[in-house]
């Protein structure tokens, strides 16, 4: 089975202590993919419930308190947006991923309505995966929502792909946007070669290339470039850092 098609997660409702244990409802009716995403939460120490249909999915929502819920956009018996909307009209906000096969940004925009607060379309990476659970996550626990990230005047939207400074479209490569969203996800933190390396590029071991340097090297040169103050900073012996304002004796 190609890993690239189906991947483990994480979301929150009735918040647990961020990164801790949570109990997830799987809605899926691709059996492969949901004994893979049930084997690969359950092996991180995770509680997942899975439903075949939207139907019985919507019953074990409204029965049960989950941290987070993953459901999949072309459900048997109910779709799964119309399972979503009816846990919001109740007022069941836990984090809903959406899966879908459906790619276009229309698509997008009808999940993220409905009261989606994610949307990943099919196949999709584990490293991708994973860092939008944690984003999830994250703006679950500080009350952040939206789909649009923010550092100073630069801004990246998850939706639209687009990212902007002041105002001005600057023009990235995936893989580029993939490690400004990630570094964006992390603002004001450190993030180590090692978080880029398994978030970025999925390698669970450091292959011994420039890689990172490059990447960073353009990143670096679109978003600063230009502009008065950089926002992407090298923390010596560490990693990175993005943020508006940094420390001269930490940040090069």
């Amino acid at each position: 089975m190609p890993v690239s098609h189906y991947i483990p997660l994480k979301v929150v409702f009735a918040l647990p202590k961020y990164g801790g244990y949570m109990r997830i409802l799987l809605v899926e009716d691709d059996t492969e993919a949901a004994a893979y995403l049930v084997k690969g939460l359950t092996e991180s120490g995770h509680s997942v419930e899975h439903a075949a249909d939207g139907e019985l999915g919507l019953e074990m929502a409204i029965a049960n308190a989950y941290d987070s819920m993953i459901i999949d956009r072309m459900l048997p018996k109910r779709d799964g947006l119309s399972v979503i909307e009816e846990l919001r009209r109740m007022g069941n906000m836990a984090p809903v991923l959406i899966l879908s096969a459906l790619d276009d940004v229309d698509e997008r925009v009808t999940g993220l309505k409905a009261g989606g607060d994610d949307y990943l379309t099919k196949p999709y990476q584990l490293s991708e995966l994973t860092a939008r659970l944690q984003a999830l996550t994250r703006r679950a626990h500080t009350g952040v929502q939206g789909t649009i990230l923010h550092v100073g005047d630069l801004t990246l939207d998850l939706i639209k792909h687009k990212v902007t400074r002041s105002g001005r479209n600057i023009n990235l490569q995936p893989r580029e946007f993939r490690l400004l969203e990630y570094l964006m996800q992390h603002t004001g933190q450190v993030v180590t070669r090692s978080m880029l390396l398994e978030n970025v590029w999925d390698y669970h071991f450091d292959p011994q290339t420039n890689v990172i340097d490059v990447q960073i090297s353009r990143l670096r040169s679109k978003i600063d470039k230009d502009f008065d103050s950089p926002l992407l900073h090298t923390v010596r012996g560490a990693g990175y850092k993005l943020q508006e304002v940094s420390s001269p004796a930490e940040t090069s």
